[in-house]
């Protein structure tokens, strides 16, 4: 949840009632794009956190994002997004997710998918069926693997994608990880890379710290480190956590600054992954107009 506006939270009866025009909204100019393979796709990708209720903050927060994202909310938000200029769409698998898409593109909907699994979920058949133009391995899963000296299980999951016929990349928050991959000469068509390496330890929490956190570490330099990293790498990077999961958007000032950051320090042939919580306020116009303002490739 990253708006607040006067009145407080409600959950509207049906449709994205709050955040979305009630009437199909008339499509917007396209987003800048890039390619991903023989794929060409906006430089920002609707995200779907907000969709399963994955906040980084409360209970009550995710209960409400998953309450409120229902199968009809997530078509309306797909439908929106694409009017708004979007062109992907980055997500979990889920039953949720599968009829949502489904019946977007019944709609007519030409948003391309981009799936996030790993090889602990069983449903890698069903997320072919849906024709994703990438599948990415789990990030928070991988960086586990990397601690355990079990990366190579995530380098044989990009095998397996690439088997299909599909592009396959690996999701990371940790940029030595990322460096690694590319030291190793992994197979990966793309990356998924995050701003904020939330893959530490305890214990690297509390030797930095002088003891634990409550919830999640977000740094402020870490995104200086992994942008850092993503220009050392030849290959498309797709940056998530740009918002720091909402915790920058306290202000129009705030939101700027961390879009304007995001495009001008990673790759011309990168994009940014937002996820859009449409309850409060249509954030995905926001969004797209900020991706719009600084995200346009030098001519």
């Amino acid at each position: 949840m990253r708006r607040v506006v006067a009145g407080g939270l409600t959950i509207a009866g049906s449709s994205l009632a709050h955040g979305v025009p009630a009437a199909p909204d008339p499509p917007l100019p396209p987003l800048p794009a890039v390619r991903l393979g023989d794929k060409q796709i906006s430089r920002l990708i609707a995200g779907a956190n907000p969709i399963g209720g994955v906040a980084y903050s409360t209970k009550n927060l995710s209960q409400h994002m998953r309450e409120y994202f229902t199968v009809e909310r997530t078509t309306d938000y797909i439908l929106h997004c694409e009017r708004s200029g979007i062109t992907a769409f980055d997500s979990h698998y889920s039953p949720k997710i599968r009829d949502a898409l489904r019946a977007a593109r019944e709609k007519g909907s030409k948003m391309q998918w981009i799936c996030v699994i790993s090889e602990k979920n069983d449903c890698l058949e069903e997320v072919l069926d849906l024709k994703p133009i990438a599948i990415c391995h789990h990030g928070g899963v991988a960086d586990l693997m990397f601690a355990s000296g079990k990366q190579e299980q995530a380098h044989d999951f990009v095998k397996k994608v690439h088997d299909h016929g599909v592009l396959a990349g690996v999701s990371t928050h940790n940029p030595e990880h990322l460096a690694a991959m590319e030291e190793a000469g992994w197979e990966s068509d793309l990356y998924m890379t995050c701003f904020y390496n939330l893959a530490r330890s305890k214990e690297e929490i509390i030797g930095m710290c002088g003891q634990n956190v409550v919830g999640t570490l977000f740094l402020e330099d870490d995104p200086k480190r992994m942008t850092e990293q993503i220009r050392q790498v030849e290959k498309p990077c797709l940056a998530f956590k740009i918002l720091a999961a909402g915790r920058l958007c306290w202000n129009e000032r705030w939101l700027e600054s961390a879009f304007s950051f995001a495009y001008e320090k990673i790759k011309p042939n990168d994009a940014a992954i937002v996820g859009m919580y449409t309850a409060l306020s249509d954030e995905v116009r926001e969004d797209a107009e900020l991706a719009r303002k600084f995200g346009q490739l030098a001519t």
